[in-house]
């Protein structure tokens, strides 16, 4: 036996999934088809936002908690800056859907949080420009995730308490058997007692099973010039998620000392597999992105000064699938985070671990199973 259980991909999930199972105590075999913390993957991009108070839904919150919690445990033992705390403003008609879901996080987990009217939004935070009768609301237990240094983080602390990890190894075949898990990588056979594919948009090459029900979509990445760069530093300018005339726009504050990411969330189509991604995008395309920070955000340059694309797998519902492997009890499968999974990797990660060493999580995710994906919904034809 070459491992008590193997990780398949080493982005944010497999290498949080490999330092919680070798932090437990399991002997952990990791194999990454490219290099640690690559730029294919759905968690590169220099930053990405970390919120409670939820857009997706208030039952994410107790995930979250966690999340941030081995967030700060990571940067603590890494020695790596991490997380910062900027805070996470919300921004939209108070009677929008996601801002429903965002004062029902605050109000049913008694989040730490402030309520900003129109007026107040407009004065505390001018480098937004609201609408008439928008909100803001302040998560002040939200900030920024540093993705790279976090998944090379994480690799470094699995490898630390003895995880083998193997890179630009890519994973050929996946056989579970009635004893153990059988795994050809790299032309060499591998023999483990449970594996936990995270293979991100690669997942339907090696789980027949969700193959037709993950769709890899491309996220695109956009980072703009201020005309002052002052009010974009992390102290003055927190991350936001703004619901504007039918817009979702979200960016972080200035990191890099010259330029803030803002851009759309899912607004790109889609692809017809990883083997489809391409880093070109045509300048037309992201218009758009700029005609919403002429509007939203006038003191940047509308124009991107770069802007860069990573694929992600998605599910119809946008919700992860976070299950044992249909068919067997010796594989666990994380997939299909749909643009909102990396501020939850730790967590998940602690997820995986459960599941696959206890056989039992705490945490509530009845509704990421692989099964209601895979079985027709009532009433389908057969």
């Amino acid at each position: 036996m070459d491992a008590d259980v193997a990780v398949i991909g080493l982005g944010a999930m497999g290498s949080m999934t490999a330092w919680r199972l070798a932090r437990a105590g399991a002997s952990v075999l990791g194999f990454e088809r490219y290099g640690l913390a690559h730029d294919r993957g759905a968690s590169a991009g220099e930053s990405r936002l970390f919120r409670m108070a939820y857009h997706e839904g208030a039952g994410y919150v107790p995930m979250l908690r966690s999340a941030r919690s081995l967030w700060r445990e990571l940067a603590a033992v890494s020695g790596l800056p991490l997380f910062h705390a900027t805070g996470c403003l919300s921004i939209g008609l108070p009677e929008l859907p996601p801002m429903r879901n965002v004062r029902r996080s605050v109000d049913e987990h008694g989040l730490d949080h402030e309520i900003l009217d129109h007026d107040q939004l407009a004065a505390r935070y001018p480098q937004h420009l609201p609408r008439e009768g928008e909100i803001g609301v302040l998560d002040t237990m939200g900030g920024v995730l540093r993705p790279e240094l976090a998944v090379l983080a994480a690799c470094g602390q699995a490898r630390r308490h003895g995880a083998r990890l193997l890179d630009h190894t890519p994973v050929e075949s996946v056989r579970p058997e009635d004893d153990r898990v059988l795994i050809t990588a790299g032309g060499t056979e591998y023999t483990v007692g449970r594996v936990v594919l995270t293979a991100g948009p690669w997942t339907e090459r090696l789980v027949p099973a969700l193959a037709g029900h993950l769709t890899v979509k491309p996220i695109v990445l956009t980072w703009f010039a201020p005309t002052d760069p002052a009010p974009y530093a992390p102290e003055r300018f927190p991350a936001f998620i703004r619901d504007t005339d039918g817009t979702h726009l979200f960016g972080v504050p200035m990191l890099d000392g010259m330029s803030v990411k803002t851009g759309f969330a899912d607004a790109w189509g889609e692809l017809p597999g990883p083997e489809a991604f391409t880093r070109d995008f045509d300048e037309a395309r992201l218009r758009p992105v700029g005609e919403a920070v002429r509007r939203l955000l006038p003191g940047l340059h509308p124009d991107p000064v770069r802007y860069a694309v990573y694929p992600d797998a998605y599910t119809r519902d946008r919700t992860a699938v976070v299950d044992r492997l249909p068919g067997t009890d010796r594989a666990v499968v994380l997939a299909g985070f749909s643009g909102h999974g990396f501020k939850l990797a730790p967590a998940f990660g602690q997820i995986a671990t459960e599941l696959t060493l206890e056989r039992g999580t705490g945490f509530d995710v009845a509704n990421m199973t692989a099964s209601r994906l895979v079985t027709p919904p009532a009433g389908t034809p057969g």
